[in-house]
């Protein structure tokens, strides 16, 4: 694309227009990531702990970034809080040897033409607007899952990947794990007869005491941490509480937000349901009811919403029962600890991070899957790890493991469990349309109104 052309008249573009124009404009720099000066230059956008633990001041390895880096560079780091962006500039330097363009305005990560990648880490309500422009300025994204904050920003980013023909992979690590890979492949051969059902435990939400409001840290832009989303006061209150060692409307403790995400049903639901919905065989359609069989949450809801600011709002414990049109089930629980349970007629099986077990995986030992059988599940691709995965799909093209369209699909599922869940009532659901059935309010929480400045333009 043009290095004269701004932003904005990007985003006014056609959608095909912009697709045409990003492809034919593309250097064959960005698609070889073997020697150094073919190596693609990514942007982090988000340099919080799920890009680099480091980066916000624990001494961890924990984060994608260190596997990023093996296969490109990164020129630009960004986040909200400039405190982040200096530790994730010091990090970025040590790994390339030189200083990286550092900014907390994501803008001009979109608006560079020598930019490749955009590596989105943000809270989840920043995940599709960035996404979204940054495949309508000619870059290819991994974003982290879950990919979006309502069922319409899936719609939008599915148009515009499909338009652009940009190269997006989610993260969702575990299509490229080799237990799920094996628990999918010996699904599709038949090893479980037909599979009815899929139980995703996910663990339940955590809750919080009244957190007060107060000033945030100078180093936080908090109007532009909260972006498209309402603006409320910062509130933090300090203690012996996961990474942060706090509880708060911000840094990791965003999931327990329905304003900023969907608590454990997108956050590990995200992983599991996804896999549960490629199992069934559902990854290009969806539910048509979702039955909020039980649901606890830590305050009180009006219409779907949280009455109490004061404190962590998503759902505590749960079980959510999603039926499709041929009769199968994916359940959303807390309990039963962690992973996917798949039950068919002729067998079950368990997998998660750690486990693959049932009567199926014993039988491999006597009665071994073909040859190329992962091969086959993997999109006929070399089974690899989930970040050369996604180089290897920019370099040829072609759809990388966890691509935006069936992660739509999955993810719906969970937003329409979410939505249940906040209403407390059954919800039936058009697949096809992408529409809820006969129920106003429900259909109301589909999409959000983004806040003046921070909306998504494709046209």
């Amino acid at each position: 694309m043009a290095p004269a052309l701004n932003r904005r008249q990007t985003l006014k573009s056609t959608l095909g227009w912009a697709g045409a124009a990003v492809l034919a404009s593309r250097t064959e720099r960005a698609f070889g990531f073997t020697s150094a000066n073919e190596r693609p230059r990514m942007a982090a956008i988000g340099t919080g702990s799920r890009w680099y633990q480091k980066a916000t001041g624990v001494d961890s390895r924990y984060g994608s970034a260190p596997d990023m880096r093996k296969l490109g560079d990164y020129v630009a780091v960004c986040d909200a809080d400039a405190y982040r962006v200096g530790l994730a500039s010091d990090i970025a330097k040590e790994w390339t040897g030189e200083s990286p363009r550092a900014s907390s305005d994501y803008r001009s990560v979109i608006d560079d033409p020598e930019i490749d990648i955009v590596h989105i880490s943000t809270p989840d309500h920043w995940h599709a607007k960035i996404a979204i422009e940054a495949m309508l300025a000619g870059k290819d994204v991994y974003c982290e899952k879950p990919m979006t904050l309502t069922i319409e920003e899936g719609q939008l980013m599915s148009k515009v990947c499909q338009q652009t023909g940009r190269i997006c992979q989610i993260g969702t690590q575990q299509r490229s794990d080799k237990g799920f890979l094996t628990a999918i492949a010996l699904i599709q051969a038949g090893r479980l007869g037909e599979v009815r059902k899929a139980t995703c435990s996910i663990g339940g939400g955590p809750t919080s005491p009244e957190i007060p409001v107060t000033e945030p840290p100078k180093s936080l832009d908090w109007n532009l941490w909260q972006g498209p989303t309402p603006e409320v006061p910062f509130r933090y209150l300090a203690g012996d509480n996961g990474e942060t060692q706090s509880w708060s409307r911000c840094h990791y403790e965003f999931r327990w937000w329905y304003e900023y995400s969907g608590g454990k049903l997108t956050d590990w639901g995200a992983h599991h349901c996804d896999i549960a919905t490629w199992g069934l065989g559902k990854t290009q359609t969806g539910p048509v009811s979702v039955d909020p069989v039980m649901v606890k949450h830590p305050v009180p809801f009006r219409e779907g919403n949280p009455v109490d600011p004061s404190r962590y709002n998503t759902a505590t414990e749960f079980l959510i029962r999603a039926v499709f049109a041929d009769g199968k089930e994916i359940e959303l629980r807390h309990d039963q600890g962690n992973g996917i349970l798949f039950e068919g007629s002729g067998g079950r099986i368990f997998v998660n991070r750690g486990r693959l077990t049932g009567t199926p995986v014993e039988d491999l030992e006597s009665n071994p899957l073909p040859d190329g059988a992962l091969e086959a599940v993997y999109k006929g691709r070399e089974l690899t790890d989930h970040f050369r995965n996604f180089f290897v799909a920019c370099q040829d093209r072609k759809d990388p493991i966890s691509d935006v369209h069936s992660h739509h699909r999955a993810l719906s599922t969970c937003h329409l469990a979410g939505i249940a869940a906040r209403l407390g009532r059954k919800i039936e659901w058009d697949p096809e349309t992408e529409q809820v059935i006969g129920d106003a309010r429900a259909q109301s929480f589909i999409r959000r109104d983004r806040r003046n400045g921070f909306e998504i333009e494709i046209s």
